[in-house]
């Protein structure tokens, strides 16, 4: 088939790679290059990067709504288009050019966690088991048909990154079976629907009053952005503990760390950071700085 391909981060890459093996890929579309880093240098998307490895036309427009650049995937007369993690709606009108519409690697199983976070979100909430979708993409957010959906646990230490880079494998084969067997659909359930929203800065600040569990699953979730911290710390390495006691009280300093009140439960501070400052073990930093038993983070 011949194929236009939308995606964005390093997520998208294996799809690109499997597209690439068996299809002709007519043109990559990737988002714009952007600053990143502490020189914040104009740094190009993994898949822009890829692109170029693979000696594919490469696009990176920074609006995909103007007239020209639908008329440029117009004139290509792509047999279907394929979009994983991408970063933008897709506009009605662009959904309408490929003869076989578009195809979407969602990372979880639809109907839950429609929406830009579904990593995050299924390990945030605790989730044993997650997974990615092939559906079909219409206009309303993860909602159309699905082709094919692979299942995989959640190790309950698991975080973020771990498990991005193996559903971008799942997805990756998945999608080559379903573009090859033209795989049946099938409606998703939409009265089962949930949501995985962006993730925002502010969800990392530390609530104490929540169960100790609810916490370190916000810590693997949030790896590596935004991270969870408290006001004075950034916590780089944390663990379930033993203890009870007002949330946000330390209860003990040891060699293990530092271990603090949860809501339910307590959580040991393993490795910290302040702003500004080289990372430290927990212990080390508290010690240095007269933290006692009750205090209070």
């Amino acid at each position: 088939m011949r194929i236009i391909f939308f995606g964005t981060p390093q997520f998208a890459v294996p799809s690109l790679d499997a597209l690439a093996r068996a299809h002709e890929v007519a043109l990559v579309v990737a988002q714009p290059d952007k600053p990143a880093g502490r020189g914040m240098k104009m740094q190009a998307p993994a898949v822009a990067v890829r692109a170029r490895e693979l000696g594919l036309p490469l696009a990176q427009p920074a609006k995909i709504r103007d007239a020209a650049f639908l008329e440029t995937i117009a004139a290509l007369r792509p047999d279907a288009g394929i979009v994983v993690a991408y970063g933008k709606i897709l506009p009605a009108a662009l959904l309408e050019i490929p003869r076989r519409g578009f195809f979407n690697v969602h990372a979880s199983l639809l109907p839950k966690y429609r929406g830009a976070a579904p990593i995050q979100r299924a390990i945030e909430h605790g989730e044993r088991e997650t997974g990615v979708t092939i559906m079909r993409v219409d206009e309303e957010l993860d909602h159309g048909p699905m082709l094919a959906a692979v299942k995989t646990d959640i190790d309950p230490d698991e975080h973020t990154p771990s498990l991005a880079a193996r559903l971008s494998l799942l997805g990756a084969s998945a999608l080559a079976e379903a573009l090859a067997s033209e795989a049946a659909e099938t409606p998703q359930d939409h009265a089962q629907a949930t949501l995985a929203p962006k993730i925002e800065k502010s969800e990392g600040a530390v609530d104490w009053t929540q169960p100790a569990r609810a916490i370190y699953d916000k810590f693997r979730a949030f790896d590596p952005w935004p991270g969870l911290f408290t006001p004075e710390l950034k916590l780089l390495d944390i663990a379930p503990a033993a203890g009870s006691g007002d949330p946000g009280t330390i209860l003990s300093i040891g060699d293990d760390g530092v271990t603090v009140a949860a809501g339910e439960g307590a959580i040991r501070l393993i490795t910290v950071q302040r702003a500004g400052k080289p990372r430290a073990a927990a212990a080390d930093l508290a010690r240095g700085g007269g933290w006692a038993r009750g205090d209070r983070l």
